[in-house]
């Protein structure tokens, strides 16, 4: 019977390799660092990835070779580089190889692979392109240029217009434009805006880091009279930033630096660049600021001030200043668009008597309105996340912050407004002074947020869960603006460096943020001072340059979260000084003793507490166990960086150190029974998650954890703990709990807000009680993704797709659910470096389902909740004619073989995953 299987084994693989010998098989989906031809690529580190498209399963990529063109402006083609054929699998993130490019040139690339079955390679790819940028301060013709000093800095500080008009001879066969600015600049050509890009050039920490963009404007100039037309204002240059009204942090004066390229077919080339002969003035725009929005009066407006032959002899010369350029870079990140548009769901008038639109989702951008007015009718439009219990707008949790966009009609005929240097965050909008009827027609809520791609989804058969991850994935559109911000509404906004390691893991599979998060931790390196993280990045807090446990920490988990969804050493090598800098200041913070016990510490921020707490059920756990807790865990994540990055000798200095650190915790948080000093939620979680115990001592940790679950009958945790509750409560044997924490409805609860209405994470797991009164308005956001962190585990646990660190970026991937019978059908997809990766679950009677799509190239380990392999199906074939059964291991109580890429249908008996629990778990207490 064992050889009929062996046979049998070996001809199905003999068909699979048949099946990838023949199958169609081409390399598709072509980036360059991680983007769609991109513009502005650094000259030294271009990298190539690409996906295998092909039928079938089984298709592993065993060579490649990629060849590079360098493309003239007339579109002539120059062979620059071939690898010739490479012996290796690799498909993502492959580095380029060849002579060092050169700046500002055209390139386009291409691709075919050799696959497992066959001698044959594929057919060249389609070509991609790139365009390269600067390097460095030599390549910059232009001049900075400001308004000049006559231009005195007034209170409402409108808006900047500068302007260049030129002239063509000969028709234009390429047209690049370089721009930056100090401030916020949008950039127009002959009347169009150059790009759908908002809120350029993003936020960077200026003083060290200024990003400059690169756009291919061909299509906008012509033969014959051009005008290149700029608006710049204060952005997040000059505008007051933090709770303190501490404006001009960057400094006082704005600045345009620009210059555009235009290539002929001759290969001749004509630079206009900025320079003392442009001309300035102000316009429309009367005032912005990020967080009191914007004034526009159309009266202000000079039609035609963006396009050719228009009269600006009345502007100003402008000023030419020499600001620093040394600190310019290509943008390496997706840039801030608009997104989703939402119509109306309703107007209404509220008690107070305010016209009131409800978009139905709390969103972040703008509210664009059409109005028809006489010259001077004013209408303001306010912003409200919620509405108070008697159904007015509720803006008390906005702070300081006005949020109000005021338009001025101009009385030509109907305008269109919305905020051009300005957000808010907001489902609900209060118009006044709305001249006429206000009708749906006339407005419309528009999505604002950085261009990330989509790269996962997750639904179930049960409603409120569904929402629940519809108002996690809607908190980090909201809240990934160029910068991952706090939130998105009050006098805040900034990038709060404790939010977004938390939420770090979960973001990676909800859209693809390699790039977004390797632009901002060269801000947290640039913003260091000493090895020390601020609490905030950008810095625009002054004396923040504090370690804080859970926050300063950022520096070390991204890093490594990042290296684990994108199986890319270079954001390690990127991060590599900044995370030994900011260990080496725990060191010093902790001296010979090993113990982080002094400084300020945020704690478990926002962990639960009784409003009359008699009986000492809030859940203060103690900020020096949790600052242990971190150094050991960064201090595991710079020794794994250091062996992945071949640094022997650091990664045995430091994972010795981890070992004194831990040693240290033992000694002083740790009873000789097993007992914590601390006995929250959070401090069992922190010390299970991050190995500060015994391995003996594990379990019976783990059971305190339980049992103070079942004790209070719901979670106690904050912005620390709640991350990584339910895996250690599913990793122990508690996934029960877990699903009974993850359904629970009644306050604190992820359902909980979603009970309320909620369309995106709330700040505070009761930000709007049962009764519909409010929290502290002082820190009360109803759009703030920390809490969101739980979708983590809705991937990884519940669908089951998990990271393999030993083959990181979903080479290998461990395919492993915890079933939640509750939720009904459980489906998951996720768009990796090697394609999309797919996962279903759903019972029926007594035997569950099973149905993975392993991309190609990539592998699986496959982790079933079955008692028998021989019990198991697949496409109703036993298990073993598609594995062979010395292959397949059965161990607490699943099936686990390797498999290949391709399409699986997996069957067995099954009985409730509930019952499996709670059986292991008793077993165990």
């Amino acid at each position: 019977m064992k050889n009929i299987r062996l046979k049998f084994a070996g001809l199905w693989l003999s068909i699979m390799l048949g099946v990838a010998g023949y199958a169609q098989v081409s390399a598709g989906q072509l980036l360059t660092n991680s983007l769609t031809n991109p513009l502005g690529v650094p000259v030294d580190s271009p990298t190539f990835s690409w996906v295998i498209l092909a039928n079938g399963r089984s298709i592993t990529q065993q060579a490649f070779e990629i060849k590079l063109m360098e493309v003239a402006a007339t579109g002539k083609t120059k062979m620059v580089w071939q690898s010739g054929r490479v012996a290796n699998g690799r498909s993502a993130q492959v580095p380029y190889s060849g002579s060092r490019l050169q700046a500002n040139t055209r390139y386009s690339w291409q691709v075919r692979v050799w696959v497992n079955g066959t001698d044959k390679p594929s057919d060249w790819s389609e070509a991609a392109s790139f365009h390269t940028g600067f390097m460095g301060e030599a390549d910059w013709r232009a001049a900075w240029v400001a308004q000049p000093a006559a231009f005195a800095d007034t209170l409402t500080r409108p808006a900047q217009l500068f302007r260049k008009g030129f002239g063509l001879g000969k028709k234009p066969v390429r047209a690049m434009l370089f721009i930056t600015a100090q401030g916020m600049y949008a950039a127009r050509l002959n009347g169009v805006q150059v790009s759908n890009d908002w809120l350029t050039p993003g936020w960077t920490s200026y003083n060290k880091r200024l990003q400059y963009q690169v756009y291919d404007v061909t299509a906008l100039v012509k033969r014959g009279e051009n005008a290149l037309a700029v608006t710049l204002a204060n952005g997040w240059y000059r505008s007051p930033l933090g709770w303190v009204t501490n404006k001009d942090i960057y400094g006082k004066q704005l600045a345009l630096l620009a210059q555009l390229e235009v290539q002929f077919a001759d290969g001749t080339s004509e630079w206009i660049t900025t320079d003392k002969s442009w001309k300035t003035s102000t316009g429309a725009i009367r005032f912005s600021e990020i967080y009191n929005g914007e004034t526009v009066d159309m009266r202000r407006y000079e039609a035609g001030w963006d396009k050719p032959l228009f009269n600006d002899l009345s502007w100003s010369a402008v000023a030419v200043k020499t600001f620093d350029k040394q600190r310019l870079l290509p943008t390496v990140n997706e840039p801030v668009t608009t997104k989703e548009r939402f119509a109306p769901v309703r107007i209404f008038t509220t008690p107070n008597g305010e016209k009131v639109v409800d978009f139905g989702q709390n969103l972040v951008g703008w509210v664009r309105l059409k109005a028809k007015g006489k010259a001077g009718d004013t209408i303001t439009i306010t912003h409200a996340e919620v509405l108070d219990k008697t159904g007015n707008m509720y803006y008390a949790n906005l702070r300081g912050a006005a949020c109000t966009n005021t338009y001025i009609t101009d009385g030509k005929g109907e305008n269109s407004f919305h905020p051009h240097f300005s957000w808010q965050g907001f489902r609900y909008a209060a118009i006044k002074g709305y001249p006429g009827n206000l009708t749906a027609d006339k407005l419309e809520a528009v999505a604002l947020y950085s261009d990330m791609p989509q790269a996962g989804t997750f639904s179930t058969g049960h409603a409120l869960v569904n929402q629940l991850q519809h108002n996690i994935q809607w908190g980090q559109r909201g809240n990934f603006l160029d910068v991952p911000t706090d939130c998105p509404q009050r006098d805040e906004r900034l990038g709060w460096t404790g939010d977004a390691q938390a939420f770090s893991a979960t973001a990676a599979y909800n859209f693809g943020v390699r790039n977004f998060f390797a632009k901002w931790l060269a801000d947290v390196e640039a913003d260091q001072v000493n090895g020390a993280v601020p609490w905030v990045v950008p810095n625009v807090l002054s004396a923040t340059n504090v370690n804080s446990a859970g926050w300063s920490d950022v520096a070390t988990i991204i890093p490594w979260n990042m290296y684990l969804a994108y199986g890319d050493t270079s954001i390690l090598s990127a991060s590599y000084a900044s995370m030994a800098a900011y260990l080496g200041s725990l060191q010093k913070a902790a001296g010979p003793d090993n113990l982080w016990d002094s400084g300020f510490h945020f704690g478990d921020w926002l962990f639960y507490r009784p409003d009359d707490d008699n009986d000492g059920r809030a859940a203060v756990t103690d900020k020096y166990l949790i600052a242990q807790c971190f150094y050991a865990h960064s201090t595991d994540l710079l020794a794994k960086a250091a062996k992945v990055l071949g640094k022997t000798s650091d990664a045995d200095k430091y994972k010795q150190l981890a070992a004194d650190i831990r040693a240290a915790f033992q000694k002083e948080y740790l009873t000789p029974s097993g007992r914590l000093v601390s006995g929250t939620q959070t401090a069992y979680v922190l010390t299970l998650q991050f190995d500060m115990l015994p391995v003996a001592l594990r379990q019976q940790a783990a059971a305190r954890l339980a049992h103070s679950v079942r004790e209070y009958g719901h979670l106690t945790t904050g912005f620390l703990g709640t991350p990584y509750l339910n895996h250690l409560l599913t990793q122990y044997g508690y996934h029960h709990l877990a699903a009974r924490l993850l359904l629970r409805v009644q306050y604190p609860s992820w359902l909980y807000p979603v009970t309320m209405g909620a369309t995106t994470i709330w700040e505070r797991w009761d930000g709007q009680k049962p009764d519909s009164s409010f929290q502290n308005p002082g820190m009360n956001s109803f759009n703030h993704y920390a809490y969101g962190a739980i979708g983590d585990w809705l991937y990884k646990r519940v669908a089951g797709i998990d990271i393999d660190a030993n083959a990181p970026g979903y080479k290998n991937i461990i395919l492993k659910p915890y079933p939640v019978d509750t939720l009904g059908k459980v489906q998951a997809s996720l768009q990796t470096p090697y394609g999309k990766l797919t996962a279903t679950w759903y019972t029926n009677a007594d035997s569950a389902y099973y149905e993975v799509t392993i991309p190609h190239n990539a592998t699986a380990t496959i982790h079933l909740p079955a008692e028998d392999a021989l019990q198991v199906f697949e496409a109703n074939k036993p298990l073993f004619t598609l594995v062979e059964q010395a292959q397949v291991k059965q161990q607490e109580g699943r099936v686990i073989f390797a498999l290949s890429s391709g399409t699986y249908h997996f069957s067995f008996p099954y009985k409730s995953s509930t019952l499996v629990a709670k059986t292991w778990a008793k077993q165990h207490e």
